[in-house]
């Protein structure tokens, strides 16, 4: 099955995210900032046939069932939402830090 299902956008924000931690990265090492961005893009392109595979992320301070979590790379999570036949990618994180500014 070839064919895709869902459209993936991903927000600039998102890109945003990805491009500093890639930056970060690339500081110390390239071929770990290339690797990042691959998968990234392999993650991404992979929600377009089952964007619902991933569990949801659920918190008091967050809409029930509006976002969804996919960790890639490791230690990077993608955070993303489902509407219609659309994904949005809204975050990438990186799991070492924290990140309770997103939830809260």
């Amino acid at each position: 099955m070839d064919e895709k299902v869902y459209d993936v956008e991903i927000r600039s924000r998102a890109m945003q995210m990805l491009v500093e931690q890639a930056a970060f990265l690339g500081e110390f090492n390239d071929e770990a900032a290339e690797r990042l961005v691959q998968m990234f893009e392999e993650s991404a392109a992979s929600l377009s046939q089952f964007p619902k595979r991933a569990p949801e992320l659920n918190d008091a301070y967050l809409p029930p069932h509006k976002y969804r979590k996919l960790l890639f790379a490791e230690h990077y999570l993608m955070v993303y939402q489902v509407a219609e036949r659309k994904v949005f990618v809204d975050f990438i994180v990186d799991c070492r830090q924290d990140y309770q500014w997103l939830i809260r």
